[in-house]
């Protein structure tokens, strides 16, 4: 009994000193990190928000070229976007994927469609609780789905970006094909989106977080310490004056009102909002990087001929400058087939605009703005003009800008006549100071009542 007590008693003793030992060895030897415990020197915060267009791809190559000047090796994309241009996604993509620094693609709201593909693309993706990610499914402006090339195409895009962290390529297919099923999750005809528990047991989210200071915490970075890189006011405009619909509704603003211009007297609203609209178009491409001072020439050029054409009739003056008014404003896109496209569908509306103005004041409403009325037909044979040298001396009110030829009312009647040279703006007194066969001169009136 006494040897049975004396062996527990070793036995004992022996676990005790075992036990001691493995303490203080643990207590020496170094601690395993946590996974999450990913500590960086310099951050930046970079918002990636509403449409993805080439306006946002311009920021962000600002954005991220700063924050590399800065020695950041940190970037948070801090993503929130409904989706937009598939080729502007595909560029941003490439900009993040090759960033030297570790991109993390925060999402506290939304990532859908090109979001989605962008923060594929990062080193890792970031979600809160409510956030979602997904429904890639390309669409057209029209708001159907877009051709099955397409889709293939742009599902094998999602795949790629998909495994460059591993992350299950058929989650990515569902995200885009809508004839593609996935178990539990999707039924066939429908797109694939995730929540954020659901994309954190599919690998489509890295870590979960509550708040933004939560994720600023578990990459080391103290909220002072974070720089946010926000866009100027003029990327702001550069944005929204790219979008494909607002680049076509400014070419439509600017034709139009180049065409109310021609049927109205004097250069008024019309004209004033043409000019402001063509020059927004302009300032919005050459800021986001698309447009340069060569576009900008051709257009202004093509301009002046066209003015040019009005004295020197002919068409080939004119024809010369519709070619590079077009040539300016196409190669001011940041797509040629979109630039073509937005500038057909504004000559389209402008034309519609053009027919009704017509039937409305007639063409030759449009064409007293030019010339003057009187014309001499070969088939009546030599035709003497009107004699009008009773007018010399007489008063009247110029109903339209001379530059030289004009229209002015004198008696209650409507006359063609021409300035010395001088402009004479509309509602100007004038006075007819000669008569030579059907041209009649006047010269603005400084006589006082």
């Amino acid at each position: 009994m006494d040897t049975n007590r004396y062996v527990f008693r070793r036995a004992r003793l022996l676990l005790s000193f075992f036990c001691i030992l493995a303490a203080l060895v643990l207590a020496v030897l170094p601690q395993p990190q946590p996974a999450t415990a990913q500590t960086f020197q310099k951050a930046v915060w970079i918002p990636v928000e509403k449409t993805i267009e080439q306006g946002l791809e311009a920021f962000l190559r600002r954005a991220f070229a700063e924050a590399e000047q800065q020695q950041a090796d940190l970037v948070i994309l801090d993503i929130d976007t409904p989706g937009g241009e598939v080729e502007a996604a595909g560029a941003i993509g490439e900009l993040v994927r090759q960033s030297p620094m570790h991109v993390v693609a925060y999402i506290d709201n939304q990532a859908f469609s090109a979001g989605t593909y962008i923060a594929l693309n990062a080193n890792e993706i970031v979600m809160t609780p409510g956030s979602s990610i997904g429904a890639a499914t390309p669409i057209t402006m029209a708001g159907n789905a877009a051709d099955i090339k397409f889709i293939s195409a742009w599902s094998n895009q999602m795949v790629s970006a998909a495994k460059l962290n591993n992350r299950d390529e058929m989650v990515a297919r569902a995200m885009v094909e809508i004839d593609t099923e996935f178990p539990g999750l999707k039924p066939k005809g429908t797109v694939l989106s995730l929540d954020a528990e659901q994309a954190k047991q599919l690998g489509y989210a890295d870590r979960l977080v509550n708040t933004r200071d939560e994720l600023l915490v578990q990459f080391g970075i103290s909220p002072q310490s974070l720089q946010t890189i926000e866009p100027t006011m003029s990327e702001r405009v550069a944005r929204w004056v790219t979008s494909p619909v607002v680049m076509s509704l400014l070419l439509v603003i600017g034709l139009v009102g180049i065409v109310v211009e021609l049927f109205a007297p004097g250069f008024g609203v019309a004209g004033t909002i043409s000019l402001l609209s063509f020059g927004m178009y302009f300032f919005g491409h050459f800021v986001a990087g698309f447009a340069n001072w060569l576009h900008i020439a051709l257009f202004v050029f093509g301009i002046l001929l066209m003015i040019l054409e009005i004295f020197l009739p002919g068409g080939i003056v004119g024809a010369i400058g519709f070619i590079s008014i077009v040539s300016g404003l196409v190669m001011a896109a940041y797509d040629t087939q979109q630039g073509l496209a937005s500038l057909g569908i504004a000559v389209l509306i402008t034309g519609i605009v053009t027919f009704f103005l017509i039937k409305k004041f007639g063409f030759k409403g449009l064409l007293n703005r030019f010339i003057l009325g009187d014309a001499q037909k070969n088939e009546q044979g030599y035709v003497a003009p009107k004699n009008q040298s009773d007018l010399v001396g007489k008063k009247g009110i110029a109903l339209t800008p001379f530059r030289p030829s004009g229209t002015a009312k004198i008696d209650g009647a409507r006359v063609d006549a021409v300035s010395p040279g001088a402009f004479i703006a509309a509602g100007t007194p004038i006075v007819v100071t000669q008569v030579e066969g059907g041209r009649v001169v006047v010269q603005e009136d400084e006589t006082k009542e």
